[in-house]
């Protein structure tokens, strides 16, 4: 057992109420930030605990400098992955309710970057589980706490510095992971500034799955991402996004297409919007 990207549904059942798994619902809205918590309280994945993105996956906003959702501090999150009895020997498997565009895929990219490969995004996500019969309960159950203790990986982020040091070069190195609407200052915003980070692509994370919400075939990511990158180096790449959740799908979808190491700008559009002397277009 060793799931370090995907897990389907069938590879998932089987695992239930084993010891050494934790689920990790993750379910979120971006419009109704206590739509998780409800949704969860009216079924689950059975043993699946609560990862909300507000209150787990993130750590204090700091006005006029971080962005919406900042990492929280890694000794926070340690001790949070104790709470939920995760530690180094732990399968992790998340899921939400977008195929992992939400924030299933901060999950795994929060593990790994403190250190833990063993965790994987279910393939499908809440609506696979639902469509495949799978069971669901209200329980809430409380896990046998433990230590994590964390073997940071800072090189799997990239700052506000670093993004303004390479926004421009050729061939493009970052890339906005919203729709081309929100990329041109269109639709629905949750930050008072319109546009994009100057010198950024598109790298709409929708087109990373399909229709149902499964993530496409690695073989079609593989080429989608060559389309946009070249022939670079995926660790040159850095995924933003409007506030570091969905941006993560667009890593996990790199890693799935065997093109590991691209990096997320946790900051990402609400914390470039900062400062008014960095750069931004429609």
């Amino acid at each position: 057992m060793d799931y370090t990207t995907l897990i389907e549904v069938d590879a998932l059942r089987p695992l239930l109420g084993q010891p050494g798994v934790v689920i990790l619902d993750a379910r979120f809205t971006l419009d109704d930030e206590q739509w998780g918590k409800r949704a969860y309280a009216d079924g689950h994945i059975p043993g699946a605990l609560q990862a909300d993105t507000a209150d787990h996956l993130a750590g204090p906003i700091i006005p006029g400098v971080t962005g919406r959702r900042p990492f929280p501090a890694p000794e926070d999150f340690a001790r949070q992955l104790g709470a939920w009895g995760i530690d180094e020997t732990t399968q992790v498997i998340a899921y939400d309710a977008d195929g992992g565009l939400m924030s299933a895929s901060r999950v795994w990219l929060m593990l790994r970057w403190m250190g833990h490969d063993r965790v994987a995004v279910l393939d499908g996500g809440w609506q696979a589980w639902l469509a495949s019969g799978g069971p669901v309960e209200t329980d809430v159950r409380v896990p046998t706490g433990t230590t994590f203790t964390p073997m940071l990986r800072p090189e799997l982020l990239a700052d506000v510095d670093e993004v303004d040091a390479v926004r421009r070069l050729s061939p493009v190195r970052v890339f906005d992971s919203r729709s081309a609407e929100g990329y041109h200052g269109g639709g629905v915003y949750h930050d008072p500034v319109r546009g994009h980070i100057a010198g950024a692509g598109l790298a709409d994370r929708a087109h990373t799955v399909t229709s149902d919400k499964h993530l496409r075939s690695p073989e079609e990511l593989r080429q989608h991402y060559e389309s946009l990158i070249g022939d670079q180096d995926p660790s040159e790449v850095i995924f933003y996004c409007g506030s570091g959740i969905t941006a993560a799908q667009n890593v996990l979808a790199m890693t799935v297409a065997g093109l590991p190491g691209s990096r997320m700008y946790v900051g990402s559009w609400s914390e470039w919007i900062n400062d008014p002397a960095r750069e931004v277009e429609l």
